[in-house]
């Protein structure tokens, strides 16, 4: 009962969070993102929206780019904070922008994954990421190891 209201952690337990929300976060961009790379590889007539005024196919290579080749990049932990900087404009434009004279209901999803995206910006991959060995392994050759 008393590790309930335990204010302590355990940094194990925090990379563990990370990675799940980390990879869960990924999983479900890509339910978004992989729609839209199929919408740009069938060919044809475009209609995406143009919240930004570059164009339709543009807008939508963003939107791909985001939500696709970044939330590889964030399950894998590869450049974490650099991953989340796109899929964060692409939050903000969706809620802001597209949904903006739009109710909560309507909203609720992107804030939820604005908000995720904006805490991993902040914590990084955790332990379990590339981003980790990479940073162990770099702090090894700078000693000689």
């Amino acid at each position: 009962m008393n590790r309930i209201f335990n204010t302590n952690y355990n940094h194990r337990s925090l990379d563990i969070a990370v990675l799940i929300l980390r990879v869960a976060i990924a999983l479900l961009m890509l339910s978004h993102g992989i729609p839209k790379f199929n919408m740009l590889l069938a060919g044809g007539t475009i209609t995406f929206p143009d919240p930004l005024g570059v164009g339709s196919i543009l807008s939508l290579v963003m939107a791909v780019f985001a939500e696709v080749f970044c939330s590889i990049l964030l399950l894998l932990g590869f450049a974490t904070r650099l991953a989340v900087l796109p899929l964060i404009i692409t939050m903000l434009v969706a809620v802001f922008i597209i949904h903006g004279n739009d109710g909560m209901k309507e909203k609720e999803m992107g804030l939820h994954y604005l908000l995720t995206y904006v805490l991993l910006l902040f914590s990084g991959g955790g332990r379990f990421s590339v981003d980790s060995m990479i940073s162990i392994k770099g702090s090894r050759s700078k000693r000689g190891y």
